[in-house]
């Protein structure tokens, strides 16, 4: 393998290497993600006098950085077989974007109608024009912010010298979790007011 030197090489693959460069991103991300709830508790007034959001709240934040992390997944196994280059005539990026946009609008449109049906059950049902809306359009705006931040992620990992596969997942993960509750929050006061 050209100029690398084997013991470097497994020095990166270390516990306490790993654990070095992990700790203060987790740190990080957990004091992030208690913004999450903070921003819940802010708008609790519309998701009580909506509940069927509250629906949406948890699978909008999970798909959200399960959106961006299989993305970065994607990134990241390309960029350690020599094959991703940040560039924006890649074919090969532009058609891993297009396919986690064409999976969020299949997943968030059969969200805002499985949401409805849910609602319809455990609460006063919001109009499924107005729940298809809200879903879709949160659904495909968290998923560009989920692309996004996969690739600053990787190349972020890329540009430091860290390992792509122990950095991108987790912050793709857990800032999408907080842009999940605010994307979907302002997107129900705009459609609902």
């Amino acid at each position: 393998m050209g100029g690398t030197d084997p013991d470097e090489s497994l020095d990166a693959w270390s516990i306490r290497s790993i654990v070095g460069t992990m700790f203060p991103i987790l740190i990080a991300l957990s004091v992030l993600e208690m913004g999450s709830g903070y921003v819940l508790e802010e708008l609790e007034e519309t998701y009580l006098g909506n509940p069927t959001l509250l629906v949406l709240v948890p699978v909008m934040i999970g798909m959200g950085g399960n959106l961006g992390a299989i993305l970065a997944s994607r990134l990241s196994t390309r960029l350690h077989l020599g094959l991703l280059e940040f560039d924006p005539r890649d074919t090969v990026l532009w058609t891993n974007i297009v396919a986690i946009l064409g999976l969020a609008a299949t997943i968030f449109s059969a969200l805002g109608v499985i949401a409805w049906l849910v609602s319809r059950l455990i609460a006063h049902p919001m109009p499924l024009a107005d729940l298809f809306l809200i879903s879709v359009i949160s659904g495909m705006l968290l998923a560009g912010l989920a692309i996004v931040l996969s690739l600053v992620a990787t190349y972020v990992s890329y540009a430091y010298g860290l390992d792509p596969d122990d950095t991108t997942i987790p912050v793709v993960t857990n800032v999408c979790d907080i842009l999940g509750v605010i994307v979907l929050s302002g997107v129900a006061i705009v459609v609902l007011n």
